[in-house]
């Protein structure tokens, strides 16, 4: 069974005391490609480091979290870093992705005006790059379904085109039909499928296979029966095992449709021993 975690934060400090061992732990599991997506610049050189040091197996993305333009003075800066960095990617580093990015109100609604702005910004360095995007979105769907409308028509008006996934999806059937509309996006399904009362689940088991991605976002969300501990990306093997419950399919068939939607989306190829970009 080969599986790719499409958002994992591998290069976290939670990882510090047995990254190495984390990531033996996923390729038993089948999971020999891994999507890392940044956050800001605190964290680049540990993504950077990572992804130089397993280029088979670790793939990065660059990008802004909507979280890091909360009351942050330099936010704007980071953001030119962005845009410096997909000009002119570090020694080693080529990018599948923009991403992290995207709107975030839980923790406050006092910089929606910020967070729309960056948000915005890289959505179009991705249609000027023709690079996918990595969307996080945290009660702001209303928003953020207004701004993919509007940001996919303006793309195309262009001549280019905006596409890429809904990391961590948690919307209803509305939210979901409504973004399909916009082109080619997939969503990413992680640990909260399996939770007991997962509203998640419901849309999954109507969701066509060809709109699905994988993921863990560990060392967050965590699956069942592993909830409340660190996660990893070795438990995107649960991932795939609920949905195929859910679906009631084999779960090699979901491993087979959701890597291939991974491998078309981000432009990568899985390989027995590596991923490599076309």
């Amino acid at each position: 069974m080969k599986l790719i975690d499409t958002h994992s934060h591998l290069y976290d400090e939670a990882f510090d005391p047995d990254r190495e061992e984390a990531l033996a732990r996923a390729a038993a599991e089948g999971v020999e490609t891994l999507l890392l997506p940044a956050i800001d610049s605190e964290s680049h050189e540990r993504l950077f480091a990572l992804c130089r040091r397993h280029p088979e197996r670790c793939v990065p993305m660059m990008g802004l979290h909507p979280t890091s333009v909360n009351d942050n003075p330099a936010w704007r800066e980071e953001l030119a870093r962005v845009d410096r960095y997909l000009l002119d990617p570090p020694a080693g580093i080529r990018f599948c992705a923009i991403g992290e990015i995207g709107l975030d109100y839980y923790w406050s609604d006092a910089f929606v005006a910020q967070q729309t702005e960056a948000f915005v910004a890289q959505l179009r360095l991705a249609a000027r790059f023709d690079l996918p995007v990595a969307i996080h979105t945290r009660a702001a769907w209303d928003d953020m379904c207004r701004i993919i409308e509007a940001e996919t028509e303006r793309a195309r008006a262009d001549g280019r085109r905006l596409r890429g996934v809904f990391h961590a999806f948690s919307e209803g059937a509305a939210a979901f039909e409504r973004l399909c509309g916009c082109g080619d996006f997939r969503f990413g399904i992680g640990g909260t499928v399996t939770f007991k009362k997962s509203g998640v689940a419901e849309i999954v088991r109507t969701m066509p296979l060809d709109r699905i991605v994988l993921e863990t976002d560990c060392p967050y969300l965590t699956p069942a029966p592993y909830r409340g501990q660190r996660n990893e990306s070795a438990y995107v093997r649960l991932v795939c095992d609920k949905i195929a419950e859910l679906k009631g399919l084999a779960a090699e068939t979901v491993a087979a449709a959701t890597t291939a939607n991974a491998e078309a989306l981000f432009g990568i190829r899985y390989t027995e021993k590596n991923t490599e970009r076309r």
